[in-house]
């Protein structure tokens, strides 16, 4: 590029929030002005997420320009948690309280209208030439529709999750069908608009083409990535327990049982492991989940460490003996799911236990990198001979780092990552030029 091109990004998941859906952004912040791009980010003053995270506003580059619009809406809440052990009326009364947002498209939609004014300013003001919005949620695409055709600059919409696959997973009631409805008109309008389309799997890439035909003209899959950076400053040292590391928030389908039970019955077949196996959780649990990890009676063998800054957690990643990976087979959706949390993982170097469907694409990086023993959520024996295998190479003194070759590395690494958005946004900003 000869000249540096400005990008907004309107982002409604940005520091101080916390949580994976904010490094996606983050990481472009950090190295697209490597490939000339002046980075600006639009992001609610305060987004009211499960989770907050305020070292994150030190790992904002001081090139980026970062502007706020106020954000007035409800906080976040998980409905399991604010129906938790409520009854008759109460329980009536919360779900009362739920209601509106289960009507809206997202929580993130009452931003939207002044998102969408803040937005149009600055491309004004400050001369932009390209337009991202990222989701979810998905209503950021509304604000990129919105700014983007009123001052007349190309705009790029870029999907970390499908947009109907699983908006609507666990929902029931008479307002879904019209919900979805609507969800699947403001898709499609999303997806025949915008200059071009970027998304982080090829599964979401199909989705998107069945919202329209000419799609894929348009799409670019940009996969999720890993900062490697961010291990430099951490060292491994042989626990004094097997220390077995899950990252990341428990949501959906995601079960801790099948691991748990496998520590069980791998204990109670090889009594001398007993009290040598520590599975640790790090993030917060769902009272179910604690409640299942209870009823197994197990509680030697695992730990919840709360909510941890992300510094914090790749720590644990680094200093854990083995990391574990779950992913469910969610009604068929498992098999196309690979986690963002799998290449903080790899980058991490440490052995990993895949407890995700073996003939899904997770797998297949796990097994493509030689990155640990594979392992069906369905089948604890088969979780219980894995974690054996891994726990007994470490009684050995093994389960050295993994050796991955460096042009692995380097094609999942954030910096390629941000390469890729850099020739899209290039591409769209020259065509609309022309």
């Amino acid at each position: 590029m000869t000249a540096a091109v400005r990008l907004l990004v309107v982002a409604f998941f940005f520091p101080p929030a916390g949580g994976g859906g904010v490094q996606r952004t983050l990481k472009f912040c950090k190295y697209l002005p490597e490939s000339g791009i002046d980075v600006h980010v639009l992001a609610p003053d305060d987004p009211k997420w499960l989770v907050r995270d305020e070292g994150l506003l030190e790992a904002i580059p001081p090139e980026t320009t970062v502007h706020r619009a106020p954000f007035r809406g409800p906080a976040a809440v998980l409905r399991s948690e604010a129906i938790r052990e409520r009854r008759g009326l109460a329980r009536v009364a919360a779900e009362a309280r739920l209601l509106p947002m289960r009507l809206l498209p997202d929580r993130a939609s009452t931003w939207a209208p002044s998102a969408a004014r803040a937005a149009l300013r600055i491309v004004r003001r400050e001369r932009i030439d390209v337009l991202l919005t990222t989701s979810p949620p998905n209503s950021m695409h509304a604000v990129g529709a919105f700014a983007g055709s009123r001052a007349g600059v190309p705009w790029v919409a870029d999907f970390r999750d499908p947009w109907l696959a699983s908006a609507f997973r666990g929902e029931r009631g008479p307002h879904v069908r019209a919900k979805r409805a609507a969800e699947t008109r403001l898709a499609r309008a999303v997806v025949r608009r915008a200059a071009a389309l970027t998304c982080v799997t090829q599964t979401i890439a199909d989705e998107l083409a069945r919202f329209d035909p000419a799609a894929p003209a348009r799409t670019t899959v940009i996969g999720n990535g890993a900062d490697l950076d961010d291990f430099t400053a951490f060292e491994h040292r042989r626990n004094e327990r097997f220390t077995l590391v899950h990252a990341g928030s428990f949501i959906g389908s995601r079960s801790l049982e099948p691991v748990l039970t496998a520590v069980r019955e791998l204990e109670a077949r090889r009594p001398e492991l007993r009290g040598a196996i520590r599975v640790r959780f790090v993030g917060d649990l769902r009272e179910a989940d604690r409640a299942r990890a209870a009823a197994l009676a197990v509680p030697h063998a695992w730990e919840e460490t709360g909510h941890l800054t992300y510094s914090e957690a790749l720590r644990a990643q680094r200093e854990a003996d083995a990391l574990l990976l779950l992913i469910p087979h969610a009604s068929g959706h498992g098999p196309a799911i690979v986690s963002g949390k799998v290449f903080e993982y790899v980058a991490a170097r440490r052995p990993i236990l895949a407890v995700v469907p073996p003939g899904g694409a997770a797998a297949a990086l796990v097994r493509g990198l030689g990155g640990g023993p594979v392992a069906d959520p369905a089948d604890v024996a088969g979780i219980a001979a894995a974690l054996e295998g891994l726990v007994d190479e470490w009684r050995a003194g093994g389960l050295p780092d993994r050796d991955y070759p460096a042009s692995e590395l380097a094609a999942i690494s954030r910096r390629e990552r941000a390469r890729e958005l850099a020739a899209v946004l290039e591409r769209v900003t020259r065509a609309g030029d022309a």
